[in-house]
């Protein structure tokens, strides 16, 4: 009986691009090969076989189970880990979704598969599925892979606790608190609340609840109708946020030219809430499409004035704060009542992670949420009730999003994260640069942050710009591209319209794992799909 070492140390052989961390990784499976060798052992003479139950019965023994996952975990480490961040391999293996179907197995059966069947269905998921840490992966607002935030994910997964009470999750409310803490001293803020939540949305809501709460407390009881019409005030690019996916009348968008809320919001406040009593203003550090960072400390001005809850969605841009260089973009987000931050993004904490933080410190998130549950929050527990910290959400269970933070903080310290942020800001730099030595590149504007916004012209359009159809051509060059890359699965890179803009591509520099010849292969490939396009315009 052997495991077959080819499997677990796959990645050294990939032409010895393995960085530290990967190394780390191996090394410490390397040296405890001897104790994997009596485990999986001790597995097969437990189990009927090796290709797990016989006869379809359910995997319910615990041998069998860790004889499974370790066989999985070699999987997600070739597959995933490996050639997933291996730049000689594909971003996407794209399907169409009819073919997509058919190569997958997704039927439900009555009766359970063997582990052979099992770890092909992991292979499987693995090979089809979108390589997100892929150095050529620019599509989202999270990209790559930190490999102590990866432990601490499995970690988090394997003890399944909620983060509710002390009593269930112990290590964790304390972990919490400190990780709370220290965001809250980068803010600015020596005192205050705050909590883990599932995403930014989510964060930009309890914003609204609970400047909602401190305004008009008789909401929690009475409903909307014991308060008057009230009116919240972000700009247009956000309006998503907070509208939850419809038109709400009385979410205001103020116009903007790249500095949002450039426009004094203190002049538009008599006719634009239309007899609404204005409550929140909701700035952005770090707009989803451009970017882009709104003056706070104007804003702060005006919400000081007409006594407004000032809330800061940082979800994208909050990082900027770790580094000495950059962190002026976020001058005066001292002054805010509450931000929204997602260190699952430049970071690379891993989805999800995201915090809600408030400067508040009399209990207003609990006070605005609370249910009082008496089979959770019994109030003659034999410990500190205050460490049960499930009554400032709305949700009951709640998972542990802080460890992956906490371990990889632990890891790289204050300065290793402050060193990602500052690499991706001059990473996307050099590629202004590069581009304004191309022909055929033209910026949408000039970013402020790591959000490269662009049109990409043909040949087949340059020079064309005064006729009549351009604009209706161009807005076809992103679609078309796009489509290229992710069949070739070369790449990935969003695009959108944005009001009378039509579609541009919007670059995004994440992950401290690409380079420079990374972006120089991200143009040349613009290059290269989109060189012949005539027919297709």
């Amino acid at each position: 009986m052997f495991i077959d070492l080819h499997n677990i140390f796959v990645c050294l052989e990939i032409k010895n691009k393995v960085t530290n961390d990967k190394k780390l990784i191996l090394f410490g499976l390397k040296s405890s090969i001897f104790h994997r060798l009596q485990q999986e052992k001790y597995c097969l003479e437990s189990m009927n076989g090796v290709n797990g139950p016989q006869n379809g019965q359910p995997h319910l023994d615990h041998a069998d189970g860790q004889y499974f996952l370790t066989e999985a975990y070699k999987v997600i480490l070739e597959e995933v880990l490996c050639k997933g961040t291996d730049v000689k391999e594909k971003v996407c293996d794209w399907h169409d979704p009819e073919e997509l179907s058919a190569l997958l197995d997704l039927e439900l059966r009555e009766g359970g598969e063997s582990h052979h069947q099992l770890l092909q269905r992991v292979r499987d998921v693995a090979k089809y599925s979108v390589k997100t840490n892929h150095p050529r992966f620019f599509n989202q607002l999270f990209a790559g892979v930190d490999y102590h935030s990866l432990a601490g994910r499995f970690l988090t997964e394997a003890l399944n606790t909620s983060q509710y009470t002390y009593e269930v999750a112990p290590v964790f409310v304390l972990m919490e608190n400190v990780m709370l803490t220290k965001l809250r001293s980068m803010v600015g803020w020596p005192q205050g609340d705050g909590i883990f939540c599932p995403g930014g949305s989510v964060s930009n809501m309890y914003a609204m609840n609970v400047a909602r709460y401190r305004a008009y407390p008789q909401v929690k009881v009475q409903g909307l109708w014991a308060v008057p019409r009230l009116a919240a005030f972000t700009s247009q690019e956000v309006k998503y946020y907070l509208c939850f996916g419809g038109e709400i009348p009385h979410v205001h968008s103020v116009e903007e030219t790249q500095d949002f809320m450039q426009t004094d919001l203190l002049e538009l406040l008599p006719f634009l809430t239309q007899g609404a009593v204005p409550f929140l203003v909701s700035a952005t550090s770090g707009t989803t499409i451009q970017g882009a960072f709104d003056p706070l400390d104007r804003i702060a001005d005006i919400c000081d004035k007409n006594k407004l809850w000032m809330h800061v969605d940082a979800a994208w841009g909050g990082s900027v704060l770790f580094s000495k260089k950059h962190k002026h973009l976020m001058k005066g987000i001292e002054r805010a009542d509450s931000l929204a931050w997602n260190p699952h993004k430049m970071l690379l904490a891993g989805l999800q992670c995201c915090v809600f933080l408030l400067k508040d410190n009399t209990d207003l998130l609990k006070q605005c949420h609370c249910a009082n549950a008496t089979y959770l929050f019994q109030q003659d527990k034999f410990y500190d009730m205050r460490m049960d910290t499930g009554d400032k959400s709305v949700q009951c269970g709640r998972k542990v999003d802080c460890l992956k933070l906490w371990l990889m903080w632990k890891a790289v310290g204050t300065e290793g994260l402050a060193e990602r942020v500052d690499k991706v800001f001059k990473l996307a730099r050099y590629l202004v640069r590069e581009m304004s030595k191309r022909e055929g590149f033209q910026l949408v504007n000039e970013p402020q942050f790591v959000n490269v916004c662009f049109w990409y012209i043909p040949p087949s359009l340059r020079g064309k710009e005064g006729n009549n159809d351009y604009q209706e051509k161009l807005s076809k060059v992103a679609p078309v591209i796009k489509e290229r890359m992710m069949r070739k699965g070369s790449m990935m890179v969003g695009y959108q319209p944005l009001r009378e803009k039509v579609n541009f591509f919007r670059m995004v520099i994440i992950s401290p794992h690409i380079s420079q010849e990374d972006m120089d292969f991200f143009l040349d490939e613009i290059e290269r799909l989109g060189k012949d396009l005539y027919n297709a315009l």
